[in-house]
């Protein structure tokens, strides 16, 4: 019983660094130009973000070669900032953009930049499944042909669309 308990903790926990099938993390990233700040300008609704706006995520280099994630919103009906600090670091080579985070003790899930433009100013974010959905830009907002492009990628690789929050 206690070797079956194990094989589907360690199932659960590599899932967890699992993407989708259809959203394939991008190779030849470079992390140094991922760094600094990103604005949320969609994404699937969830939980840890419901009822947020104006959200951004602030990327910065670890002392120990990982990631130092910043993620903050304006929860308007609480009148406040919330913010939460997690770690990120590769899942296996730095040049594939496919990171484990964490931001509750020891738990990791999948970041996976699975489109990027060449100039590092937007990017299109997934989590281990299809239920997680992020379009990222350095600027609070995009043109009508990176939202298009975006849509048609995400579509093409199973996320619901329709589902989209533009906080």
């Amino acid at each position: 019983m206690r070797s079956v308990s194990l094989c589907l903790l360690i199932c659960f926990l590599c899932g967890c660094t699992s993407y989708p099938a259809g959203a394939p993390p991008v190779t030849n990233f470079v992390l140094d130009r991922y760094l600094g700040q990103w604005h949320e300008i969609a994404r699937l609704d969830h939980r840890f973000e419901r009822g947020l706006s104006k959200v951004t995520a602030q990327y910065e280099r670890r002392d120990d070669g990982g990631v130092r994630v910043i993620n903050r919103g304006f929860d308007a009906e609480a009148g406040e900032w919330k913010e939460a600090e997690g770690r990120a670091y590769f899942v296996g080579d730095a040049s594939v953009a496919h990171l484990k985070v964490s931001f509750f003790g020891p738990f990791y899930a999948s970041y996976v930049v699975f489109g990027l433009d060449e100039n590092y100013q937007h990017a299109f974010v997934s989590g281990p499944d299809n239920d997680y959905l992020w379009l990222l830009a350095r600027e609070p907002a995009v043109s009508e042909d990176v939202w298009q492009s975006f849509l048609r990628k995400a579509e093409q690789a199973g996320f619901d669309t329709g589902a989209l929050i533009r906080p």
